[in-house]
């Protein structure tokens, strides 16, 4: 099979080219065109095809991780939102939960309040309810004020999309279906929505939140997969198209348009998905990944080589609520591109702004002035002016000097070389501390993990993160530039399916219970089904979310197989009580436990292909040895550095620093002391000694 992952970031495109029949793997890297992010996508694919011999035709599949739906919700760029709901709820996305982020701020800011994803006047409650338990209609819907509302958006041409949100839906969606198929009837041309089918799960807030949301950025997401869709059609692509999504999985291009939120926060689980991959192979299944870009890094834990979700009310992107499956990831204002600055207080800081891909550091010559994190590391000497030839930039070390010696050396009285270090090691503490919270915040000791690098800086941070939080093994695979696109790699195919079931788990009726199962896991794997997948290859999970009678919050559990009975019921509640000891120190195995969510998730293994190791070509000329600048306890030690292409590494050679490991996506910093040892599988793992930072 021939297979090629493309991960869109904010200031490069990852693309990496698999071919099974000749053990081949091409990784290629070059900036983002975020005015039309499938440009640069496609301008990748034609290079790597002609780099591999093969016409775009011969590609079998193509893998996408986008952040096209982030953007649109981030930037405030989406679509104009109007929303029909129940007689009384209006206000349920301006009041959410009442929570005060600056409980002492008489005006505190409150993003869905003063940047709501809908307009008050473009809230419109119609006549209808039903009621709880059992979903009965105690209100008919009024069907006429659904197909007034909606000839009066189509005819003002003030709206573009529209989410359908009625209370208790998720018991009974009878009312959403219906004026779900008015909306299609009177203007089918416009993004319609329902919660029932974006979010089937009780609160509505978070419901009604995830459904706006998912209209708004519903046009702009389907827009683009059209036009990608387009681009590879034009290239005689007649291979099927994935895109990630945030809880891990690849979906359909269908199913991603149908549901775009499920693609936000997509680009930076391909990492995550990689480095449990590459923890896996060298036997090291708790692994914390730190993908370090030119604009973020995100920071994933996967203890025991499980990818963890976030706790669906602790989901929240841009200030927004949404209440989907996402693997927990962290992600900060720390990369490459981070601007280094002196603030109004005489505080000396880096990051979160980014110089970006346009006009970018200082060092790539095209009209960026400010200090960044790349070009302190160019002043160290660590990136030499080929460093990035192959993405097209040839870097400048004396435009990066100067503009740290004018924005930071001489206000602050230092030398370049010292400013620039500063600048290393405030990064890295910001990315420490991520971690922190990360692992250490919930139970979890870095020390038991493996840190795991990609991105075009991660390996060049990696060994002075380690160093700080006290992290002995890093890992940096084959091809870590290019990460997350290698992660698209190894992702299963997933669908999801959930609904509420609100039950003490001892005293739920065994019938009902085996039935809401049975009907979820049978809309998940017919999901698989339809495309194109036989049972036999289909497995199916079932979990729950469950708490203590009382609780507000639940915790996800993994549920034994099927039948039902006192056996499983009994492991289920042990499964629980362990969990709540895991996350809060202490559990009450004396109380009962209830059954809130229902999940079954249905996935199909990517194919197992035979062990490659990635082509990558020296940035320059082979072990070399030349000066550069690493911190101390007196400030700067500056160290004679051999220089070396990773290709001309063998299997089981062993390497101590300093050393400076090149290649064509990413550059990895060996810092004095440390250890390096080339794995068969051709990672390399540093074993971390000292202080590195």
């Amino acid at each position: 099979m021939r297979r090629l992952a493309i991960d869109i970031g904010g200031s490069f495109t990852d693309l990496v080219l698999q071919d099974d029949s000749r053990g081949l793997r091409l990784a290629h890297k070059l900036p983002s065109t975020p005015e039309a992010p499938e440009r640069a996508a496609l301008a990748g694919l034609e290079s790597l095809c002609r780099a591999a011999g093969l016409a775009p035709a011969q590609l079998d599949l193509v893998l996408h991780g986008t952040t096209v739906a982030t953007n649109a919700l981030l930037e405030h760029k989406g679509a104009r939102v109007a929303m029909l709901t129940t007689q009384g709820f209006r206000d349920v996305l301006h009041i959410g939960r009442k929570s005060r982020p600056l409980n002492f701020s008489h005006r505190p800011h409150v993003v869905r309040q003063t940047q709501p994803l809908v307009l008050r006047r473009h809230r419109v409650p119609v006549p209808e309810r039903i009621a709880p338990p059992d979903g009965r209609v105690l209100v008919p819907l009024d069907e006429n004020a659904v197909r007034n509302a909606v000839r009066q958006w189509r005819d003002s041409a003030e709206v573009d999309a529209i989410a359908i949100c009625f209370l208790f839906a998720f018991l009974n969606p009878v009312h959403e279906r219906r004026a779900l198929a008015i909306v299609r009837e009177e203007w089918p041309e416009v993004y319609a929505c329902a919660s029932h089918e974006v979010v089937p799960l009780y609160r509505e807030y978070e419901r009604f939140s995830t459904t706006a949301l998912n209209a708004y950025v519903g046009p702009r997401t389907a827009s683009y997969i059209e036009r990608f869709r387009s681009g590879l059609r034009d290239r005689g692509l007649r291979g099927d198209l994935r895109l990630m999504t945030s809880a891990g999985g690849l979906s359909s291009t269908t199913a991603a348009s149908q549901r775009p939120a499920s693609l936000l926060l997509s680009g930076p689980v391909g990492a995550l998905v990689a480095g449990i991959d590459a923890g896996r192979a060298l036997g090291m299944p708790n692994v914390i990944t730190l993908d370090v870009g030119g604009t973020s890094a995100d920071i994933g834990v996967a203890p025991g080589g499980l990818l963890r979700m976030k706790h669906l009310l602790d989901s929240n992107i841009g200030g927004y609520d949404i209440m989907l499956p996402m693997c927990d990831i962290d992600t900060i204002g720390a990369g490459g591109g981070s601007i280094a600055y002196i603030d109004d207080g005489g505080m000396f800081r880096v990051g979160p702004q980014s110089a970006g891909a346009d006009p970018g550091p200082a060092c790539y010559g095209r009209g960026g002035q400010r200090p960044t994190v790349t070009d302190a590391m160019v002043t160290l000497g660590w990136y030499r002016p080929s460093a990035m030839r192959a993405a097209g930039l040839d870097l400048q070390a004396d435009r990066a000097r100067d503009a740290i010696d004018a924005e930071i050396a001489r206000p602050l009285s230092l030398e370049p070389i010292a400013a620039a270090a500063g600048i290393i090691r405030i990064a890295t503490h910001h990315m420490a501390e991520a971690i922190r919270v990360n692992s250490v915040a919930r139970g979890l000791d870095p020390r038991d993990f493996a840190l795991v690098a990609f991105g075009g800086a991660g390996a060049s941070f990696a060994v002075a993160v380690a160093s700080e939080l006290g992290i002995r093994k890093v890992i940096v695979p084959p091809a870590a530039g290019v990460g997350a696109a290698s992660g698209l790699l190894a992702a299963t195919l997933r669908y999801d399916h959930q609904a509420t079931f609100w039950q003490r788990l001892d005293q739920a009726d065994t019938a009902n219970l085996s039935a809401a199962l049975t009907s979820l896991g049978a809309r998940a794997v017919e999901d698989l089904r339809q495309d194109g997948f036989d049972a036999t290859e289909i497995e199916l999970r079932f979990t729950a979310d469950c708490r203590y009678p009382g609780q507000g919050y639940e915790l996800r559990v993994a549920l034994p197989a099927l039948p039902i009975d006192a056996a499983w019921r009994e492991t289920v509640a042990e499964r629980f009580h362990a969990a709540h000891a895991q996350a809060y120190a202490r559990s009450f195995p004396e109380q009962p436990v209830m059954l809130v969510n229902l999940w079954a998730t249905a996935t199909v293994q990517p194919p197992n292909p035979p062990p490659v190791r990635p082509t990558t070509e020296a940035t320059g000329q082979g072990d070399i040895a030349l000066e550069a600048g690493f911190s101390s306890a007196d400030g700067v030690a500056m160290h004679m550095t051999r220089f070396l292409a990773r290709s001309s590494l063998a299997a089981g050679q062993r390497l101590r620093g300093p050393a400076v490991i090149e290649q064509t996506d990413t550059t990895t910093i060996l810092y004095p002391d440390s250890e390096l040892e080339v794995a068969e599988s051709g990672h390399l793992v540093v074993h971390v000694t000292g202080d590195a930072c």
